[in-house]
């Protein structure tokens, strides 16, 4: 009996797997085909850039600032205040600040896609589209999708500046030099550590978008069946960004050689 359950779970994961790459095969291949929905598009991505933008500038600062109050604390015995900037920028750039902005997008509007989806599914209105002969991988999927690959990024950069800001205000106000603050940052930066932390955001954004979606319209049981689903989506975004992190760095690391 053990052995039966241990196999049917196996079965059933491995085929929800498998609907989740086809699924976002779709959507990838839906990005170059007409038509576009530049409306949704544009709907989409002003909910999950414009939206976003208040909890990624508050992660941020507040984010830069301790890191900046820790640094300073830790290097001040060793005389070395100088590399504060650096190491905010380094560990902001390169880790804290996708990690970080993914998170929080993810609760936002990770649970928001799930709902949303979710909700058009329980209520039959995914099947009136279907009737209708709407492409709804192209419709609800894609314009998701090419929103968030366009918005993580920049609410990344957004994320990454404003703790640089928040670590020089704490800086400033421990009566450290300015310019030894902003000077200290392309002593610990390299040209792959911009790149790493712009793909690193698009790939995270990408989990968020997918899983969101194929969580959504696998929903059902009406409105508890919603939350469960937005919860579930929540949960497991937010592992596998936390997961997949490690392997993108690993990846890095092997190309910097």
């Amino acid at each position: 009996m053990p052995i039966k359950l241990i196999e049917n779970t196996l079965k059933s994961f491995l085929l929800e797997v498998q609907e989740f790459f086809a699924l976002s095969l779709r959507a990838i291949r839906s990005i170059f085909s007409r038509p576009y929905y530049y409306r949704d598009f544009t709907t989409q991505l002003d909910k999950i850039g414009v939206g976003s933008l208040f909890i990624v500038i508050l992660t941020g600062l507040f984010t830069g600032m301790v890191m900046a109050l820790q640094a300073l604390i830790q290097l001040k015995p060793f005389a070395a205040t100088s590399y504060v900037g650096g190491m905010v920028a380094v560990t902001m750039i390169k880790e804290l600040g996708p990690v970080l902005s993914a998170l929080m997008v993810t609760g936002r509007v990770g649970s928001a896609i799930t709902a949303e989806i979710g909700t058009m599914v329980v209520t039959e209105q995914v099947d009136a589209m279907r009737v209708e002969g709407t492409d709804i991988v192209k419709r609800l999927v894609t314009s998701r999708l090419k929103a968030i690959l366009v918005a993580m990024p920049l609410l990344t950069i957004i994320t990454d500046a404003v703790s640089l800001l928040g670590g020089y205000i704490m800086s400033a106000s421990y009566d450290m030099n300015p310019i030894m603050y902003w000077k200290s940052i392309p002593q610990f930066m390299v040209f792959q550590d911009l790149i790493e932390g712009v793909a690193k955001p698009a790939f995270f954004g990408f989990v968020i978008a997918m899983i969101g979606c194929h969580v959504g319209l696998n929903t059902s049981g009406g409105a508890e069946g919603v939350g469960e689903s937005a919860k579930r989506a929540v949960v497991i975004s937010s592992v596998i960004i936390l997961v997949s992190d490690f392997f993108l760095t690993k990846i890095f690391i092997a190309f910097r050689g």
